[in-house]
């Protein structure tokens, strides 16, 4: 209040003249206080302390997390499509020295075709459901490919080609960053999920981010975090 009335005694007021009948001269009726631009300039650097007193209460936190937990996502997706466009190249190497491991080649050829199909864009990773979706057909490629690496253990030729060992070095690195971009995105999911319960979070997501749903993230299982072992 100390303030305020500080504030009235430096600004000029303006005042409405009054007349109280025709033959009266006019006085001074209500006041207020002139808008002057020293007034305006107090105003606008009033508006930028709160500005970055919200920013240092956490008022971005909740749209920052979000975003990168986003991207983690979209580098998940990037790594499983790069391991998806080595298999082709992979599956006519192996062809060319067992064709008669048909079956196996089939099904690496059927688990890329599910896992390439199953995509999902950022905005769905709220839906547990449709992760799942995403991570069942991923796991059954990398139980495909398992199996048609087991079978590769019987070919010596098969392993000394060239175009196979190239394809060897590939697919382990693309293993070991699929491994990392899964961690990377669990990590990311639990600080923007964490953000949500917690103060202040919950307190701007109910003001001002009512539509910030948690994400899901991948189903915790055995050895998921471990890249399979690329060896032929």
């Amino acid at each position: 209040m100390l303030r305020f009335h500080a504030f009235l005694l430096h600004t000029p007021l303006a005042c409405a003249p009054t007349l109280t009948g025709p033959n009266d001269a006019p006085h001074h009726g209500a006041c207020f206080p002139m808008t002057s631009p020293l007034a305006k300039v107090r105003g606008l650097l009033a508006i930028a302390v709160l500005a970055l007193g919200l920013a240092g209460c956490g008022y971005n936190a909740i749209p920052t997390l979000q975003e990168q937990a986003k991207a983690k996502w979209a580098e998940v997706q990037n790594q499983y499509q790069r391991r998806a466009d080595l298999i082709p190249n992979l599956v006519s190497t192996v062809q060319g020295y067992a064709k008669q491991e048909k079956d196996v080649l089939t099904s690496v050829i059927e688990a890329r075709s599910k896992a390439t199909s199953v995509n999902i864009d950022a905005s769905k990773i709220t839906d547990p459901e449709k992760v799942k979706q995403f991570q069942d057909a991923q796991d059954k490629l990398s139980g495909a490919l398992g199996r048609l690496i087991a079978v590769s253990e019987s070919y010596p030729d098969l392993k000394s080609n060239q175009n196979f060992l190239a394809l060897q070095s590939q697919l382990e690195g693309t293993e070991n960053r699929i491994a990392v971009a899964r961690k990377d995105y669990v990590d990311a999911v639990q600080a923007y999920n964490t953000e949500l319960r917690t103060f202040p979070g919950s307190l701007w997501r109910s003001i001002a981010y009512k539509d910030a749903e948690p994400m899901a993230a991948f189903e915790a299982k055995t050895g998921s975090d471990t890249p399979p072992t690329v060896k032929f």
